[in-house]
């Protein structure tokens, strides 16, 4: 497999991490020599290949750091084996993507081989044009108190059927998130206004 040139506009991200830098290059690295285009997108490096239909760029692979690990995060994960049971799901809402973590260039390493075939199987899954079954948004839970809220105001109920099913999902992950009720609904009442202006939870 050919191996791809470094994009100089994502050096930055390298050379500005303080934690995880050794580890983010030795993934770089790996990432480069499976033959994807790297780009910058959502503030990390993201790795692409031609899409099944040759007209874009898929995303495959992005690399990202948190406080306790870093990782490569595999945008449609759940579609592959994984016979080494190393890709995880970060949250139950996360359909898709799934990530494979590291707290040391030392797991990077012992994993080199593992990883190009992961890798590998990913971006043939791009090639393919498979695609992930997203659950709808009929079959989300609607929390009590928003419900309340849709059947109190026809203009906020009306708002948020007009939204797209994704940004109906967003909200209602958000607003079923807090064990409390009095949060749920201050996050309720924090965005009724953004639902009402046809807005979405991180527009």
């Amino acid at each position: 497999m050919a191996k791809s040139e470094m994009n100089p506009g994502v050096n930055f991200f390298f050379d500005k991490a303080t934690k995880w830098q050794e580890e983010y290059y030795k993934l770089r690295t790996l990432l480069l020599a499976c033959g994807m285009t790297e780009e910058v997108k959502w503030g990390v490096p993201c790795y692409s290949v031609t899409s099944a239909d040759g007209k874009k760029n898929s995303n495959v692979v992005l690399i990202h750091g948190f406080k306790d690990y870093c990782a490569l995060l595999f945008f449609k994960g759940s579609l592959m084996k994984d016979p080494n049971g190393i890709l995880i799901q970060q949250t139950e809402q996360v359909q898709s993507a799934r990530q494979v973590r590291f707290t040391s260039v030392n797991d990077i390493v012992k994993l080199k081989s593992v990883l190009k075939s992961y890798v590998q199987e990913a971006i043939e899954l791009e090639k393919s044009g498979k695609k992930v079954e997203f659950k709808k948004t009929t079959e989300y839970k609607i929390p009590g108190e928003f419900k309340e809220k849709l059947e109190e105001f026809p203009a906020l109920k009306k708002a948020f059927q007009a939204l797209t099913p994704g940004r109906q999902r967003g909200y209602l992950l958000y607003f079923s998130a807090p064990k409390q009720s009095k949060t749920r609904v201050s996050r309720i009442e924090k965005y009724r206004q953004q639902i009402l202006n046809g807005k979405g939870l991180e527009d």
